[in-house]
């Protein structure tokens, strides 16, 4: 296992890659940013035994489109998965460690039963994340607030942000028990939101896909397992908005610097490294 510095074993990140799964190489740079070690695995060297799932700290199925969305966004991802590794990943949760799902990978976690994990129940599939009330595929920037009484490992410390969104299938929906427990729970972790920060109250294009409740990405209670459909990876270098040379200009006006900056989008996988480690 890699050392970091005073020999502190570096955690150890499986970003999934194959079968289109097209944001491992941007997830992985951005858990390394954080401190991690990150592996990209092709999800049949994961399957076959070939890499072991136990031998990491992070699991994290990223964006894309999993073979190709066929039968629905994650199903087949999430299919796979349950049927050739699904007592390892049990195992995986009940050691403690934390998951990630990001878009494509938060719909597979949903179809896995791995959100919203009720009762430690991780199979039953109480939620879903359908076709944009807007007809077509959004690729935007969307605004998002934290709710700061989750329990979610990932955004602790975060109060609001702006992240890209890049999906035809966002909108999360559920029985109206299921959000009420979600509330209830804390295990809604961000909504949409204007500008201003104010909760998008399903006005478009603040919510970009109609999701009930503004719901942008949910928690199980304990916090360790995270889905979200906006894309943190796609936001770890200031240049990275599209707004960056106002910024620049706006900054050096005031005197500051801000190209040694991280995005606040970079807390969600400094605070997953961190978790780890203590």
């Amino acid at each position: 296992m890699t050392q970091a510095q005073g020999g502190t074993k570096k955690v150890r990140v499986l970003v999934l890659a194959g079968y289109g799964l097209n944001c491992d190489h941007e997830t992985a740079h951005a858990f390394d940013l954080a401190g991690g070690a990150s592996h990209r695995i092709h999800i049949n060297d994961l399957i076959s035994g070939r890499v072991l799932l136990q031998d990491y700290d992070i699991l994290v199925l990223g964006g894309g489109f999993s073979w190709a969305d066929d039968h629905g966004a994650g199903v087949l991802e999430a299919v796979r998965l349950q049927h050739n590794i699904g007592e390892a990943l049990q195992r995986f949760i009940e050691e403690g460690k934390l998951v990630l799902g990001i878009c494509n990978g938060f719909q597979a976690l949903v179809n896995l039963g791995f959100l919203p994990g009720f009762d430690a129940d991780y199979k039953q599939k109480r939620v879903a994340l359908t076709y944009n009330d807007c007809g077509n595929f959004r690729d935007d920037w969307v605004n998002l607030t934290a709710n700061q009484q989750s329990p979610c490992v990932f955004t602790k410390g975060i109060t609001e942000l702006e992240l890209p969104i890049r999906h035809g299938e966002g909108k999360f929906i559920a029985p109206a028990e299921v959000i009420k427990r979600l509330t209830d729970q804390g295990q809604i972790v961000f909504q949409y939101a204007t500008p201003e920060g104010a909760v998008a109250g399903g006005n478009f294009p603040y919510n970009p896909n109609g999701s009930v409740e503004d719901i942008a990405g949910v928690c199980d209670p304990t916090g360790r397992i995270f889905g979200l459909m906006p894309h943190p990876e796609a936001f770890n270098h200031w240049t990275n908005h599209p707004g960056w040379t106002r910024r620049k200009v706006l900054s050096k006006r005031q005197g500051r610097r801000i190209d040694t900056e991280l995005p606040v989008a970079m807390k969600i996988f400094k605070n997953a490294v961190e978790y780890i480690h203590e």
